[in-house]
């Protein structure tokens, strides 16, 4: 019986002066249980999505939770069938999400939590001015109705839309929201540090509301963008119908998978003519190698995670391991 991998979304916000020394420990505990996925470390917090059996999830979870500075670590959990990540990488960064303002600081300030069930009574209220703190590419594929798009390419920029478009004396109320809840903290901060009374975030994020949240009763429109091979998941967290653009990453339909710009592998209609010719070659070669060694039943670094799941199973069944004993061995 095929079990499903446990995809874990996680952050939490604390101060880890050691954050260093954190790192070693935290990468065996992850290779021991052979979860993957990328976890992030800084002074002010831990940050990452990181995939693995059930066993292996909660051995991870329990580590980070003995250390009392994180007991308090949430994480938001969905199914995939196949291993959305290729390695396992805990890296030490300044920050666990990018902003560049050092005056946004969620340990000291942040922002007023709503939980998903309160979540549609506060952003149908005229007076809220609702903000979607993604970048633009993840609101194309999916936001609340009547969310403002900030069109930024990074979360780097957030301060500059703020700056410009937002004005604390005639903006008496924002709520906004991102993919798992840690953006929104940042940026709660962020606007409480210049100005802002009123200030709410959706606690979890769209994930959380996504799984909470009945599909007749909820005000998302489209799917959610992923930071993994599934690329979009919709209402209960179910996978979406976008895959992404190997040329430059962006969420692509079935109908721009058609579009004769797309290129599999290769390019689409947002980067056919951006991409230059040397890298165009590269990438034909790329899935070229992906093919092939997918037709021999072998693994190679570009295929689908899918893919290299099938082939492995091919293989099992031609040395004479049951197919369901396999499954049980490697998901």
């Amino acid at each position: 019986m095929n079990q499903h991998i446990i995809v874990a979304a996680l952050y939490h916000f604390a101060d880890l002066a050691d954050f260093r020394e954190l790192r070693a420990p935290l990468q065996a505990v992850c290779d021991a249980a052979g979860i993957k996925g990328s976890l992030l470390l800084a002074a002010e917090g831990i940050n990452g999505t990181v995939a693995g059996t059930r066993a292996g999830i909660d051995a991870l979870l329990a580590h980070l939770k003995n250390d009392a500075r994180l007991r308090d670590l949430e994480h938001k959990e969905s199914t995939a069938e196949s291993m959305p990540f290729y390695r396992m990488k805990v890296k030490l960064k300044k920050e666990i999400v990018t902003l560049g303002a050092p005056e946004a600081n969620p340990n000291v300030c942040v922002g007023e939590y709503v939980d998903p069930a309160d979540w549609n009574a506060l952003i149908s209220d005229p007076d809220v001015l609702l903000l979607d703190t993604r970048n633009d590419y993840e609101y194309e594929v999916g936001t609340f109705q009547g969310a403002v798009n900030p069109d930024t390419h990074s979360f780097r920029e957030f301060p500059e839309f703020v700056q410009k478009n937002v004005d604390p004396a005639r903006h008496k109320k924002v709520a906004m929201f991102c993919t798992g809840g840690i953006r929104c903290e940042k940026a709660s901060s962020y606007m409480l540090q210049h100005g802002f009374d009123s200030v709410y975030h959706l606690k979890g994020g769209i994930l959380k509301y996504l799984e909470l949240v009945p599909e007749d009763e909820s005000l998302w429109q489209g799917e959610c963008f992923v930071f993994d091979e599934r690329v979009s998941v919709g209402h209960g967290l179910k996978t979406g119908d976008y895959s992404l653009c190997r040329g430059c990453r962006f969420p692509l339909t079935a109908a721009e998978r058609k579009a004769p710009e797309y290129e599999e592998g290769v390019s689409c209609p947002h980067c056919l003519h951006r991409l230059s010719e040397e890298k165009k070659s590269r990438l034909r070669e790329r899935q070229k190698q992906t093919q092939l060694a997918e037709a021999r039943h072998r693994q190679h670094l570009g295929m689908n995670l899918a893919a290299q799941r099938r082939a492995k199973l091919l293989e099992k069944k031609k040395a004479g391991l049951k197919p369901a004993r396999y499954l049980r061995e490697t998901v």
